[in-house]
């Protein structure tokens, strides 16, 4: 009989298949195979999942099964399988072409999203595209009425206000039970004219979100007939998709559904094909992003993010046990390491799962497993950067791969595994090489690292340190990974309120098996779990998965006695619809469970939890215990409100794996298959066994140092790890006493012993600098964490209006989390008082600081503080009764008092209008909190004498507020003393300094390559400056001195401190200041108080930006701390201005109170043009949701979209800003605080300025009101207040402006007349000198440098064996400009020293050729004088030593007339492509661009695209280029050759225009460029394109085009 019932489970990834076949062999007993295959392998299968069910079928059955024949699937039981078909879609977004349906007024709704960017220090501003081509509104609005019982939204009087305001329309039920009114149905006729335009587009998929949805679908359900009834093909209605309240999050997902879909149906359909007409009878299931699988007819989009990833989760939660061991008790971590990221995740006896989650920058609302990402693999990227080690994110992917694949790869995480000795390339696949039969290159990947080695010596060598070995460059590296890959651990568990000790780490992946050890020891974690199919472990998991079905609903019940009934009457019916569905599947009762759950949270809050129903007792204390675990605290007295009912029911096909037996002794261990020289933190490199797992038995123990090797996998056992084979033959490790990983051996026992560290152990190692600023962030990021997870207000739990930071014992700034930039350099100020004031003289020195006080301050002027909500609270953190560090958190509070609701006053005119002011107050003294203290504090402004200011309107958030800081303090103090337990105090603090000193340097770096980019002498000033609304100038200079990288940043000439709130204490200021420093430096470093340590800061005292102690602050904070960051950014021509506003809206009464912030439009640049609708510069605060929002206030939001064209025009747009429209449903008072209504944001270098803001007051009987910039008025019910955001400034000139170019290049004058829009003329006058002569070669031969008497003789010596330059010799002579060399060549020689300046004198030189010799220095700026090089055609300065930047004085008009070739290749050339070159007065005649294998940054000046310029041949291979593709290149109509290969941060899509040049070449190899190339390239001689499998010649044309 041949073998049968063959499942198959299948993971499709991105590279590989796996493939899990389970079947009964020719003797009927179970049988398992297992299969890994490539995914894309077009020339030998065209589907990978069905080559491998075709191949295990052969294989095992010994039939044929011939591939071009439909495969027969007489013995296949079932198909199960997980895919990145989706995934993949999503990230190179190619998905189906798709139009969004929207109410009318939020077209741009998901556009703008929740108006954050995702890097606040990135002024290019990159967020991800949209998913639909085409918008259509409808004409429909559905409102939620006030009702008729009192409350916090209805106010005191419902019924009155509903009676002088009513709602006009047709009253209606929500599913909710809820009451809506509609006040306009769809408008059918119109909808059917826009579908039909964008059917005609060839457009037929749809995605159909309408406001209110989730509670009242009947309107999209209207929608999505009429358009199924038209014929489009995909119609994905967001109250199908996703029935969860959350407008933007549910428009995502239908977004994401209505794109994803018909692409993954259309993959089914071409893996069905190739069977036959028997696969009918074959359930074939799919895995979700939920750890359940489904059928075809049920797979989705939106449902498939996450399909593999949710295989692996599975996987490890059900076979992660072992004899003795009760698998429901086991908290487990799953760690799978794979060779482009890591995921990891938590499972403790029930899925963990999340409701919405972002992948490829699109948030999908739907129950997704709760897995998080982090960019290090086996392909991680290996990197030193100034002087500090760095492991990704850039991966090597496949294709090339790391080092060793023989590919022409990167140096990477498996290059050092290899040279370490943890991988053996003998039991490795030798699938590398030209003919795919070699090994892997292990002398590649060592010469890789000893040149890293070689860097990293020379640097410590300047520094008088010891040099490091290779081995412990490695090990270091792998340190750096480790450190990496166990900060989205300790966020699993301890942010969560777990204990991480306490986890077993259930480890896969194929490059798991080599980091488990030291992953576990570096968290504490003491046992580690690898299954036998480790490395295939996903498919496993989806061959255990369930199949699912969920049904849910929303609800806006509270829970209680009285609504218990309905609910479970509710649940009963979803229950009953789930079970159904299963049981048509083939599913028994038996066999079908059922979850039931409600997503329950307390009034007043967005935080919801998905509350299983408890075994015992109710919800409400269910849900009072999650809430707890997770945030600390219970919130006693609150409603617990009901959002969603849920139930989950699950068929069953298999019955879970049970533990088996311990197993007894297995006796000795087998003979080791070999002896390897392996490295270890631990003992150094020692002989290490290798055992093959498949001659290991079942209660072997082995102990580390040691490995075990399968054909897919290496697991690497630490020295004190022993590991034990299981009855199932699975690995379980116990760790023993070996020293964390992640720390060093030295630190840790001199930590523990007590002992002084060495000076060895706090001298700068790169190594340990790159994991100390893993740990000190990691520190902020937690207390972040925990901060939000402890308060109760929206400003900072869902807003995120905090930071926190960790400060030195002098209070300057060592690490904070990416919040807020406006509190970054603010907290500084605001600890370094409190130490003055506790501090011997000052005012609270009487009482001092002791162990467990924790301080608050928020006095703007007085205190360091920003503004007085933003309130701050300081705790000093002792050892050994000393103050070492600092902790602090500031978050926004939503009220304080003053003169209005908000705390945010538009009018006040003195620091006492706007709330409580505290200096210094203990909030906690000997472990007690004063709460009787900091109440009367609040309340003091009520008592002080002015009726009209009012103590804090909301003592109890404060309250709550103030404790969740302390909280989150404690956390951070904890944190700070487990890393001085790990490494001793004197190491954290000299770490401490080493990551400031490394930021500094930075700084100082950026500071002189700006002097230098702008041809400023080596002390000089820039100037800048803008204006208030009110006419007060913000004026700057700054001079920069290159002596020393240092910067005097001088406010001298801003106007005085005004009688309103704009005045900015200096503390924004300095905030201002860090936060540009750190935005202004491209690499990514730690911002800390090294970013300002090379600046000096002067600002007249009694100026707007230092104001008297009693001056009103409020508005400083939020709009002139925007306006110093334009002024700031435009005196480095950094970025045009930004909206350069907040735009702080606020209404309420004395029941109730709301905030906002809104975005606007940010400023272009260089190279990118402005986002619009996005938050910018010192804030990035997330808005409201449109329907939370109407849920929560009287309000109804009439429309939240983009303003086109309020962007300033230039040859790079301004981005736009928004229009944001509110109507009141009952009386309220309203207030704006804003900028920008007056002064319109500027542009730069010839752009256009952005538009202006407006206000308006659109009353109900019809008037409206221009409200200016700052305003409180008293708004009626039907009353509407709309505001307008302001556009951001343009970069550059609208058209090609050749003047405003050459003012690029540097002339100070010349930007400065540029950014006003004027034609200048520049000119460069360079005085030549000839270089100081450098010292020779004393071995050089004399008679060879005596002979060299002329330039004449020197161009006939090209091939001596000299030593010596003439460029450099003192004894050689000034050149003739009248000699008649033609040709100068130094090839092959040693030849060094600078190049000469006079060498461009030579009137008749047509080639200058220098080739790998020594010179060095900087390239002469003089070379670029009027009159330079008259005849020169070619210039080559290929693989010297030459560094600095390329200058800009070389495109002056007038130098090298008549240059043809210019090659600068294989230096150590940096900065960034001086956009002047690209000009067609520049090089007249250049044909040839050659600037490959340097070190050059910044994006592609679109100036080259000017026609004219740069004839044929552009190659900038192998440098850090970033940015777009530029489509001013299409201009160049002769260009035939581009190479951008090896520029990883290159990004975009390649440009439509550039379709109509005649290129022959086009590489764009490993860079990030992504999307269809333009169908007229497909012909060019040479292709590259970013792909990881291949380089393929032709790709197809975008669809449709």
């Amino acid at each position: 009989m041949l073998p049968g019932n063959f499942s198959f489970s299948i993971d499709r990834g991105g590279t590989f298949t796996d493939v899990y076949a389970e079947f009964l062999g020719a003797d009927g007993a179970p049988r398992s195979r297992v299969l890994k295959l490539l995914s894309e392998d077009p020339s030998n299968y065209p589907d990978a999942p069905r080559e491998g069910i075709r191949r295990v079928l052969e294989a095992e059955t010994g039939a044929p099964h011939p591939r071009g024949a439909p495969l027969d699937t007489s013995r296949v039981a079932a198909i199960r399988m997980g895919t990145t078909v989706a995934t993949n879609a999503l990230l190179e977004r190619k998905g189906e072409r798709t139009a969004l349906v929207v109410t009318q007024g939020f077209r741009d709704l998901l556009h703008i999203g929740n108006q954050s960017r995702p890097n606040i220090f990135d002024l290019e501003i990159k967020c991800p595209d949209v998913l639909y081509e085409e918008v259509v509104e409808c004409d429909e609005e559905v409102v939620l009425p006030l009702g008729d019982a009192p409350s916090t939204r209805a106010g005191p009087d419902p019924v009155g206000d509903s009676q002088r305001h009513p709602l006009v329309g047709e009253r209606a039920a929500a599913v909710t039970g809820e009451a809506v009114v509609v006040r306009r149905p769809p408008d059918m006729a119109g909808l059917r004219h826009e579908l039909q335009r964008v059917l005609d587009a060839g457009i037929v998929s749809v995605a159909v979100v309408l406001k209110h949805a989730a509670i009242f679908p009947r309107h999209e359900q209207l929608v999505g007939r009429l358009a199924r009834e038209m014929g489009f093909k995909q119609v994905s209605l967001s109250s199908v998709v996703m029935p969860m309240v959350k407008m933007v999050p549910r428009g995502f997902t239908a977004a994401a559904d209505a794109y994803l879909t018909p692409h993954i149906m259309r993959y089914i359909q071409t893996f069905q094909a190739g069977f036959d007409a028997g696969l009918a009878r074959v359930p074939v299931y799919f895995m979700q992003s939920d750890g359940g699988l489904t059928s075809v007819a049920d797979f989705s989009g939106h449902k498939a993010i996450l399909s593999g990833p949710a295989g692996g989760y599975v996987g490890y939660a059900t076979t992660t046990r072992w004899g003795g061991v009760e698998p429901s008790r086991l908290q487990m971590i799953g760690f799978d390491m794979g060779g482009t990221s890591t995921d990891v995740s938590r499972y403790a006896g029930a899925y963990e799962h999340v409701f919405e989650s972002t992948t490829a920058g699109v948030t999908i609302q739907a129950p997704q497993l709760d897995i998080n990402t982090v960019a290090a693999g086996g392909g991680s990227r290996l990197f030193c950067r100034s002087g500090v080690f760095q492991v990704g994110p850039e991966s090597a992917g496949a294709h090339p791969g790391p080092v060793c694949y023989r590919k022409g790869g990167y140096l990477a995480i498996t290059d050092a595994n290899l040279v370490l000795g943890r991988i053996l390339p003998d039991f490795f696949p030798k699938i590398f090489g030209p003919l795919e039969n070699e090994s892997l290159d292990s002398e590649g990947a060592r010469a890789a690292l000893e040149a890293v080695a070689a860097e990293v010596n020379a640097q410590a060598a300047a520094a008088g340190q010891p040099p490091k070995s290779v081995d412990e460059i490695a090990m270091g590296f792998l340190r750096v990974a480790n450190e990496t890959m166990c900060r989205p651990i300790r966020a699993l568990t301890q942010m969560k309120g777990y204990d991480v000790t306490q986890h077993v780490l259930s480890c896969f992946g194929g490059a798991g098996g080599q980091h488990a050890c030291a992953i576990a020891a570096a968290l504490g974690m003491r046992s580690i779990f690898i299954h036998r199919y480790s490395g295939i472990l996903s498919a496993v998991g989806i061959g255990l998965a369930e199949v699912v079905q969920e049904a849910q609903e929303p609800s806006a019940a509270t829970l209680g006695a009285d609504a218990l009934p309905d609910l479970e009457r509710r649940l009963d019916a979803l229950q009953e619809l789930a079970v159904a569905r299963l049981r048509k599947k083939g599913f028994s009762d038996e066999q079908i469970c059922c979850q039931r759950f409600l997503n329950l949270r307390y009034d007043g809050t967005d935080v919801p939890l998905m509350t299983p129903a408890p075994e015992a007792g109710g919800f409400a204390a269910a849900f009072e215990a999650a809430y707890k675990r997770e945030y600390g605290f219970k919130l006693e007295g609150r409603a617990i409100r009901v959002d969603d009912l849920r139930v989950r029911a699950s068929g069953r096909h298999t019955e879970p794996q049970q533990p088996g037996r311990e197993p007894g002794d297995a006796g000795p261990l087998p003979t080791p298959a070999v002896t390897a020289s392996a490295y270890f933190e631990a003992g150094g490199r020692q002989p290490t066994p290798a055992y093959l797992l498949t001659d290991l038995k079942p209660g072997h123990a082995v102990t580390g140092p040691a490995m075990l090797i399968d054909n897919i996998s290496t697991i690497v056992l630490e020295p004190g790890c022993t590991a034990h084979v299981t009855a199932a033959r699975d690995v379980r490790i116990e760790l023993g006493s070996a020293p964390a990983a992640a720390g060093g051996a030295a630190a840790v026992a001199a930590a523990a012993d007590g002992a002084a560290a060495g000076p060895a152990d706090t001298e700068c190692d790169p190594i340990q600098l790159a994991i100390f600023s893993h740990r000190f962030m990691g520190i902020a990021e937690q207390m972040g964490r925990v901060l939000q997870r402890t308060s109760i207000s929206v400003n900072i739990k869902e807003r995120l209006d905090f930071s926190c930071a960790l400060f030195d014992a002098d209070g300057n700034l060592v690490s904070n989390a990416p919040h807020l930039p406006v509190h970054l350099g603010a907290m500084s100020e605001a600890v370094k008082y409190q130490i003055r004031h506790y501090a011997p003289g000052g005012a609270g020195a009487a009482h001092g600081l002791a162990e467990g006080d924790v301080l608050v301050s928020n006095h703007p002027q007085l205190a360091g503080g920003s503004h007085l909500p933003d309130i701050t609270v300081i705790t000093p953190v002792f050892e050994g009764g000393s103050v070492v560090f600092f902790v602090a958190s500031r978050g926004h509070h939503a009220d304080i008092g003053g003169i209005s609701p908000g705390s945010m006053p538009p009018h006040s005119h003195t620091l006492e209008e706007e709330g409580a002011h505290i200096i210094s107050h203990k909030l906690v003294q000997g472990g007690h909190f004063d709460e009787a203290g900091i109440t009367d504090l609040l309340l003091a402004p009520g008592r002080g004498g002015n009726p009209a200011v009012s103590g804090t309107r909301n003592l109890q958030d404060n309250l709550s507020d103030l404790k969740a800081q302390v909280a989150a303090n404690t956390k951070g103090i904890a944190l700070v003393k487990e890393l001085i337990g790990e490494y001793s105090l004197p190491v954290v603090q000299a770490y401490m300094r080493h990551i400031q000193a490394n930021a500094e340097a930075a700084v100082r770096e950026m500071l002189v390559a700006y002097s230098r980019d702008q041809g400023l002498p080596e002390v000089g000033t820039v100037t800048a400056g803008d204006q208030m609304d009110d006419g007060t100038p913000i004026r700057l200079a700054v001079t920069v001195d290159r002596r020393d990288g240092s910067a005097v940043f001088d406010f001298e000439g801003t106007g005085p401190q005004v009688f309103g709130n704009t005045n900015a204490p200096p503390a924004v200021t300095h905030s201002a200041l860090i936060y540009a420093m750190r935005c202004l430096v491209t690499r990514d470093i730690p911002l800390n108080h090294g970013c300002m340590a090379p600046l000096t800061v002067k600002i007249p005292p009694g100026s707007l930006l230092s104001p008297s102690p009693d001056a009103a602050v409020v508005g400083g904070n939020v709009l002139t701390s925007q306006r110093v960051t334009d002024v700031v950014l435009k005196a480095f021509n950094a970025v045009a201005a930004s909206q350069g506003c907040m735009n702080n809206f606020t209404f309420g009464d004395p029941g109730m109170g709301y905030y906002e912030t809104i975005a606007g439009g940010a400023g272009a640049g260089p190279g990118w043009h402005g986002r619009s609708g996005v938050h910018t510069h010192m804030t990035n605060t997330r808005i409201t949701d449109p329907e939370i929002l109407e849920r929560r206030y009287p309000v109804v939001l009439k429309q939240f979209m983009l303003r086109p064209g309020s962007g300033g025009a230039g040859r790079y747009r301004g981005g736009d800003g928004v229009a944001r429209e509110l109507e009141f449903l009952r009386p309220l008072t309203a207030s704006i605080l804003s900028e920008r209504r007056a002064v319109r944001p500027f542009g730069l270098l010839g752009g256009q300025p952005g538009d202006a803001g407006l206000n308006l007051w659109l009353r109900r009987d019809g008037m409206v009101v221009s409200l200016g910039g700052k305003a409180t008025v008293q708004v009626e019910g039907g009353d509407c207040i709309r505001i307008l955001t302001p556009g951001g400034g343009g970069f550059g000139p609208p058209t090609a402006d050749a003047a405003c170019a050459a003012a690029a290049a540097g002339d100070g004058d010349a930007l400065a007349a540029a950014a006003e829009g004027q034609a200048v003329a520049v000119s460069i006058n360079v005085t030549a000198t000839l270089p100081t002569p450098v010292s020779t070669d004393a071995t050089a031969l004399l008679a060879q440098k005596q002979a060299i008497t002329n330039w004449e003789d020197f161009a006939q010596a090209t091939t001596r064996e000299c030593y010596l330059s003439p460029f450099c010799n003192r004894e050689a002579p000034a050149p003739d400009a009248g000699a008649s060399v033609t040709f100068v060549e130094r090839c092959g020689n040693k030849a060094e020293g600078e190049l000469a300046v006079d060498l461009s004198l030579l009137a008749n030189v047509e080639s200058v050729f220098f080739q790998e010799n020594l010179f060095r220095g900087s390239l002469p700026k003089e070379w670029g004088r009027e009159g330079a090089f008259p005849r020169l055609e070619s210039l080559h300065l290929e693989d010297n030593q030459l560094s600095g930047t390329l200058p800009p004085e070389w495109g002056t008009q007038g130098a090298f007339k008549s240059l043809l070739q210019l090659k600068l290749e294989c230096n150590k050339l940096s900065g960034t492509l001086p956009g002047r070159w690209g000009l067609p007065d520049a090089f007249p005649e250049l044909s040839e661009l050659w600037l490959l294998g340097n070190q050059l940054t910044g994006t592609l000046p679109s100036e080259w695209g000017t026609p004219g310029g740069v004839q044929n041949h552009i190659n900038l291979y192998d440098n850090s280029l970033s940015g777009t593709l530029p489509d001013s290149w299409s201009n160049l109509s002769n260009l035939i050759s581009i190479w951008l290969s090896d520029n990883p941060k290159l990004s975009g899509t390649i440009p439509k225009g550039w379709a109509n040049l005649p290129l022959g070449d086009l590489s764009l190899e490993n860079t990030s460029i992504t999307g269809c190339v333009p169908p007229a390239l497909v012909d060019v001689t040479t292709f590259c394109f970013p792909r990881p499998d291949s380089c393929p010649k032709v790709l197809p044309p975008c669809k449709g085009r």
